[in-house]
């Protein structure tokens, strides 16, 4: 484990607080020691109230924060006199503990203390930090772990065995200290959850952690359990179909819309075509990971299967009927398989990435300790009390509004700029996964959000839309919704001047390349769980053509046909398709200067008259069109198909 402290920069740091934040970053910055949220620091600082009275505060990491990005606003200032207090009591409930951690806090807008503060709180030295470094959670959770753990560090660490987070974790804890500490203590392991380091300045408890852990992971390589490479595995073979299959009867068993990610990982590949992966796969390497990931992951397809081992997993726990009514979803967010090898599941792209992040580290604790004498992680009473526990469980109830199209899957064309490029943002914006098609390379740096995937696509090849099509399964997991969008605009001709080759690139844009997407696109559809949707963008030119335009013109009408035929068909897989008819968005790719001064010259009127030449005198930007298209895949439009809606400001011509 590297040192990454820095002289200069920890000189940086005006105060005590700032270098908690800095060291706590230092953690951060290495996967093996914390993840997406793990792991929590503290420090003790004296401060002056408004009375002029001085206090000892106590900031601990608040809830929310991530160890790699936190700022001084990230820790809870909690008044340190009563956690100790607390910290006294024979009997606390959680929720009580909560509730005292919140109105110690001294300031109003603070995040809520960590559910350790009180642990925090005990120990007597001014820096804490706690990791869930994968070396000794790896160590822990092999048959004999503690007494591994215990000749490991001798006087080094204090070693408390396994207790549930939370009041008693606390008191537990604090006893073990004060018994077991003595002048060469510097850190403390609590079984199966973490290490904890601690010193008099920021410096002293975060070296002191890289040494406790370094000291670890030369345990797991003295005993040959630290290099992992292998053989490498055929590779994964994949049906897009099949894994639209799977994600809906995922979905179904979560009760909402999930998305699936088929890693193609190498190592995950290996992993799930080992022989003992069944007897290997079971528990988290520490309970803190038991909501991310589940306590079980799925082992081939059967999701039905599945739901019933995973609530048969918990009998010996024999859950109360109050349990029973907060079962959570038997749905899996880590699945083996031996064909598709490592796949992750959540309502979420950043849901998904969180529970990818945290099974890789797992798979390596899980093969170290194997070396090391055989993966033994926590008992599934243990493991239940952790994922119903009354605190996490109140963490479900709080969520926030949740997004329309949450753990949904849109596929956008002509993604890269004017209208396609507003619908991603609409879609992003509800909450969906988006696939973006371009022919433009830009499209694949349109969005850095985890929940975008750009991918150039010239969609008059049909070899190239499927290999899109494969990339939005193995991504995402399949289909919900399809804006057809792409499509190009030639200079205009008239039709004795129009040559054959121009129509028939016209043709092959905007109306052949759509019905390539629609055939292809409908087996994912059909399994979409929210049934599946698409949007054709047609234009004013369907009900009023205008001259010159003639190939457009036929392109989108042919299009809508298309599009009114396919709702006769879909439906019975109750598959919705409409179409909008814009006109005039001038903030589009096919409205270069030159067509905009032609076409306003055709009509006698200024490019500044022609743009908002409708009823209303508005002008139609690409966002009104996206924000249409995404509302009309939204439950508004539920029993709606087939429909054409004009999004023009109001034309004579058509009205």
């Amino acid at each position: 484990m590297n040192n990454l402290w820095n002289e200069s920069e920890a000189a940086a740091c005006a105060d005590e607080l700032a270098l908690r934040v800095y060291s706590s970053r230092l953690l951060g910055r290495e996967p093996a020691l914390v993840l997406h949220g793990g792991g929590n620091t503290s420090v003790k600082i004296t401060e002056k109230n408004l009375l002029g009275d001085e206090e000892e505060i106590l900031y601990v990491k608040g809830s929310g924060w991530d160890l790699a990005t936190i700022e001084a606003a990230g820790f809870a200032p909690v008044r340190l006199r009563p956690m100790l207090a607390l910290a006294k009591l024979k009997r606390l409930t959680d929720p009580q503990m909560v509730n005292g951690l919140q109105t110690q806090l001294i300031r109003a807008d603070a995040p809520a203390p960590s559910v350790e503060t009180i642990l925090h709180a005990l120990l007597p030295f001014r820096y804490v930090d706690h990791t869930h470094a994968d070396a000794v959670v790896t160590i822990c959770n092999t048959p004999d772990g503690l007494r591994r753990i215990g000749e490991l560090y001798g006087g080094l660490a204090v070693i408390v065995p396994y207790v549930m987070p939370g009041f008693d974790l606390a008191r537990e804890a604090g006893r073990f200290f004060a018994a077991q500490a003595g002048p060469q203590t510097i850190g403390m392991v609590l079984m199966n959850h973490g290490i904890f380091s601690f010193g008099d300045t920021a410096q002293e408890s975060y070296e002191r952690m890289i040494r406790l852990v370094s000291m670890a992971e030369e345990h797991l390589r003295q005993h040959d359990a630290w290099e992992l490479n292998g053989p490498p595995a055929a590779e994964p073979r994949f049906d897009r179909c099949e894994i639209a299959k799977l994600r809906q009867a995922i979905s179904v068993k979560a009760g909402r819309p999930m998305l699936l990610h088929v890693t193609g990982s190498q190592r995950g590949l290996d992993f799930a075509r080992r022989a003992d992966v069944r007897k290997l796969a079971c528990g988290p390497a520490t309970p803190d990971h038991v909501l991310r990931t589940k306590a079980l992951p799925l082992i081939g397809r059967d999701v039905e299967q599945y739901a019933q081992d995973y609530r048969r997993y918990f009998e010996a726990h024999e859950p109360t009927a109050q349990e029973r009514k907060v079962m959570l979803d038997p749905a899996p967010r880590v699945l083996l398989d031996p064909e598709l090898g490592l796949c992750f599941g959540g309502a979420s792209a950043a849901e998904v990435g969180i529970v990818a992040d945290i099974y890789e580290h797992t798979m390596d604790c899980i093969l170290r300790a194997e070396r090391l004498g055989g993966w033994q992680p926590l008992s599934p009473h243990d493991l239940f009390d952790v994922e119903y526990w009354d605190l996490e469980q109140a963490k479900l109830k709080k969520g926030g509004k949740t997004p329309v199209f949450k753990g949904e899957i849109a596929l956008i064309t002509g993604a890269a700029s004017g209208i396609g490029k507003a619908c991603v943002d609409s879609f992003l914006k509800r909450g969906a996964a988006v696939v973006g098609l371009d022919i433009d390379p830009k499209i694949a740096e349109l969005s850095t959000s985890p929940a975008f995937l750009g991918l150039q696509c010239d969609i008059t090849d049909e070899q190239q839309v499927a290999a899109a099509l494969d990339q939005t399964a193995l991504r995402f997991g399949g289909l919900d919704m399809l804006v057809l969008n792409a499509g190009i605009f030639p200079p205009s001709k008239a039709v004795a001047e129009l040559p054959s080759e121009l129509w028939r690139q016209v043709m092959a844009v905007n109306l052949d390349a759509n019905l390539t997407l629609l055939r292809e696109a409908h087996p994912l559809l059909k399994a979409a769980p929210g049934k599946g949707r698409v949007v054709v963008i047609g234009s004013k030119n369907v009900p009023a053509p205008g001259p010159g335009a003639a190939a457009y013109s036929a392109a989108k009408a042919a299009l809508t046909q298309l599009m009114r035929v396919t709702a006769l068909e879909w439906g019975k897989d109750g598959i919705r398709i409409n179409a909008l008819h814009p006109n005039a968005v001038f903030d589009t790719g096919i409205w270069t200067d030159e067509v905009l001064q032609a076409r306003a010259t055709h009509y006698g009127l200024s490019v500044a008259a022609y743009k908002t030449n409708n009823l209303l005198g508005v002008e139609v930007r690409s966002c009104d069109v996206a924000e249409l298209a995404a509302e009309m895949c939204g439950p508004l439009f539920a029993c709606t198909t087939a429909a054409q809606l004009p999004v023009d400001g109001g034309n004579d011509r058509v009205v």
